[in-house]
């Protein structure tokens, strides 16, 4: 069965940085893009960040541009957010999600992507 496990979350300072985690399995991990998305209390889930399946296709949310950096180590089956001078608003739980390349128009529409974890919570005191 595929699977994808976010790791990495946990309790931060205002400006200080988190490095979350997706590891997948049970699906070939070469043939999905692959998604971070935020939900936070009281609010709709949001796009964050994506990554085509060799890296040639990175897009970010506009409020997370020059602070977040998505990678991915197809060896080992896994993809990064990289998240620093982090800010109250980044609050949230944050999941990562794979949608098969070439089915969808984009990569910022949750509802596109096939598979999701079961999320990591963000908390960035001020």
């Amino acid at each position: 069965q595929v699977r994808l496990v976010e790791s990495g979350g946990g309790l931060v300072q205002a400006g200080g940085s988190l490095r979350l985690s997706c590891a997948a399995s049970g699906l070939p991990f070469t043939m999905y893009a692959v998604g971070w998305f935020r939900q936070g209390p009281g609010k709709e889930r949001e796009f964050v960040a994506a990554i085509s399946p060799y890296g040639h296709t990175k897009p970010y949310t506009d409020s997370v541009k020059g602070r977040f950096t998505i990678s991915r180590e197809n060896a080992k089956n896994t993809v990064y957010l990289q998240m620093n001078s982090l800010k109250p608003e980044d609050t949230a739980v944050y999941y990562c999600a794979a949608d098969l390349w070439g089915t969808s128009k984009d990569l910022l529409t949750g509802s596109d992507y096939d598979y999701w974890g079961q999320g990591t919570q963000v908390t960035v005191s001020s």
